[in-house]
């Protein structure tokens, strides 16, 4: 059964390397820790060197690990992903076609269990020597502080060490905002493109909005948000401001829907709530200027004035 369920794994990341044919913005920084970074991607791509990615969720480890395999004289051999908490022995053994090693990227390498960590040590060890068979490059990532795994000893010490031949730690979107633009573009013309849309233009008050939000989930959320622009008709303030406000409520205010509530009527009541919050954030934004408002909100003046009135009286007038 297990090697069954490999086989999916190793096919869909051969087609998705074939597919990536345009080099992402990722690695075209404007941010100064980004262009450090690629310069040693620069360096380390045409080697052999085991390579340890680190980074909050969304953050392009997985595209960083097929640049590398795709910069490297492997390049036209097989790149294998694996999840570090589903691997199973067979793919922890790296024994790929003597022909064709390729790449080996284990994603989330802090999630290995034990039995796992040893399988890995055993089959590095087994690809060393002259006469050993020929060993995959190893890539791996996490978003997790092996370190701290190893203090608490979920984590072996010696693994940590082979697989760290080199460390990159990759900053999160909210330390490299002024890669906002390259990235946003970038993610609108891919989806234009691949939706046979046209492709919304930012303006300058959408941008702002971009770039001042602090993206949680960092580029694939940018990526995701874009992607609802081109779909939805290019409404990126809207899009940006809906998932600014969109946090869970306190404990507190969790209370059970009354038994007459209809889906209809909860939605409804989600959508004036979001509405609200975005009306009085344009509102902040342009010290109270109504007029002003109106215009981000791409609404009319007397549609301002009426939504308002809805909101009541304190909160309308502002400070």
């Amino acid at each position: 059964m297990a090697t069954r369920h490999a086989e999916p794994i190793l096919v869909e990341e051969r087609q998705a390397a074939r597919k990536t044919t345009a080099q992402p913005p990722y690695l075209h920084s404007s941010s100064a820790a980004m262009r450090a970074i690629e310069q040693v991607m620069a360096d380390i791509a045409p080697t052999e060197i085991p390579v340890l990615l680190i980074g909050e969720s969304g953050t392009g480890k997985d595209a960083v690990a097929l640049h590398l395999h795709r910069s490297s004289p492997r390049r036209g051999q097989t790149f294998r992903k694996y999840l570090g908490s589903s691997a199973t022995p067979e793919q922890l053994s790296l024994n790929g076609a003597s022909r064709d090693p390729g790449t080996v990227y284990l994603d989330e390498v802090a999630d290995l269990p034990a039995a796992g960590q040893t399988r890995l040590l055993q089959s590095l060890a087994e690809h060393e020597g002259a006469n050993a068979a020929p060993a995959p490059r190893l890539i791996s990532g996490t978003t997790r502080n092996l370190e701290e795994g190893m203090r608490a000893g979920r984590f072996r010490e010696e693994l940590y060490f082979r697989l760290n031949g080199v460390c990159l730690r990759l900053p999160p979107l909210r330390h490299r905002k002024e890669d906002i633009p390259g990235l946003a573009e970038y993610f609108l013309a891919r989806y234009a493109a691949l939706f046979g849309r046209p492709q919304p233009a930012l303006s300058p008050q959408e941008m702002r909005a971009l770039e001042e939000y602090d993206w949680p989930g960092n580029i694939r959320e940018l990526e995701n948000a874009m992607k609802k622009a081109v779909v939805l008709g290019g409404e990126v303030f809207q899009i940006v401001e809906a998932a600014a406000v969109a946090e869970p409520a306190p404990e507190a205010a969790v209370t059970e829907p009354a038994p007459s509530l209809s889906l209809k009527d909860a939605a409804r009541a989600a959508s004036r709530r979001a509405e609200r919050e975005l009306i009085l954030k344009a509102l902040a934004r342009t010290r109270w200027n109504r007029k002003r408002a109106a215009m981000e909100l791409r609404i009319s003046y007397k549609a301002l004035l009426y939504k308002l009135k809805q909101i009541g009286p304190e909160e309308a007038a502002g400070d």
